[in-house]
């Protein structure tokens, strides 16, 4: 199997430029997720962020997941684990309106660190959305707008560590699923892995590097690109030795925005009928996935396509 695509982004602005743009297509067109290094967030930022990360979990949150644990390895195999995720984590909300100062038990210091990191990884998704544009033929900010709405666009982070696990053979860390949202932007743990995404029917590991950040496409960005870029099931497998971190953050369309395939990808008027993605406003797109996360996308899409041609009109939002 061809090696996990991994971009330099220094490249992007040099003479290796459409060497790294052709790596970058490929990886949104057949694997769903790249890794970037050079991203232009400082090695001591990201340092600063892990190291709190991982002291706010042993502070605050390690004896409650212990608490968990212990109920849960007690009961063993009476418990239904396939719906179980061998995880401890919370979450932060940065646009369109930051909970950050609302978040409880955060130092300070944490707070100030995290929100700092939100604002790098915000420059970053829309530097990365453009290089997209320019990779599908779309003008520069075609997909920020879509993403826009009336609100702009949603972004939030999901922090997460993932123990080590006595019982992996019961337990995974996180359920395989496809992110429902646009473009993702993880900052993991480089010494501990587990991330592994689907490719070819086969599980493909998520390389651990120091200092990079791991991009994966959402179903949205599927949407829009009229399937040219794919959105992949990916899940974290438990470990026995180790405490993984994970921040991810989530880089969303506004939940008024109105997801559909941009007609500058949609080949010839004449082929409209053989359009397969949907058009729909992306909070009732959020409804359904928040109860279908751990399944297929195809049939939310198919959802969403039905609800379209009663309706003939995307889905109102109640």
């Amino acid at each position: 199997m061809a090696l996990f695509p991994i971009i330099n982004m220094v490249q992007l602005d040099g003479e290796e430029k459409a060497v790294a743009m052709d790596v970058l297509r490929d990886a949104c067109e057949n694997w769903g997720f790249f890794e970037i290094l050079n991203h232009g967030i400082s090695h001591e930022l990201m340092d600063k962020v892990e190291s709190m990360t991982k002291g706010h979990y042993k502070k605050g949150m390690e004896q409650r997941f212990k608490e968990f644990a212990s109920q849960a390895l007690e009961k063993g195999e009476e418990l239904d684990t396939s719906n179980i995720d061998w995880e401890s984590t919370f979450f932060l909300r940065h646009l369109p309106e930051s909970n950050i100062s609302r978040v409880p038990d955060l130092d300070d210091e944490y707070r100030k660190v995290m929100k700092e990191f939100a604002t790098e990884l915000e420059k970053l998704a829309e530097r990365l959305l453009d290089l997209l544009c320019e990779n599908l033929g779309l003008e520069k900010g075609y997909l920020k707008n879509a993403f826009n709405g009336s609100k702009g666009p949603t972004f939030g982070t999901k922090v997460s560590n993932y123990p080590a696990c006595p019982r992996p053979e019961l337990f995974k860390g996180l359920r395989a699923h496809t992110d429902a949202g646009g473009i993702i932007l993880l900052f993991q743990d480089d010494k501990v892995s587990g991330l592994q995404l689907e490719k070819d029917g086969q599980w493909v590991d998520v390389p651990p590097t120091r200092h990079s950040i791991v991009v994966n496409i959402g179903d949205q960005l599927e949407v829009i690109t009229n399937g040219k870029y794919k959105s992949v099931m990916h899940r974290v497998i438990a470990q026995t030795d180790g405490n993984r971190m994970s921040i991810a953050s989530f880089y969303n369309p506004s939940s008024d925005a109105v997801i559909y395939p941009a007609p500058a990808l949609v080949e010839k008027e004449e082929e409209k009928e053989a359009e397969i993605y949907p058009k729909f406003v992306f909070e009732d797109y959020m409804k359904l996935y928040a109860v279908q996360k751990f399944q297929a996308k195809e049939p939310r899409f198919e959802t969403m396509k039905a609800m379209e041609a009663v309706t003939g009109h995307p889905i109102p939002t109640a």
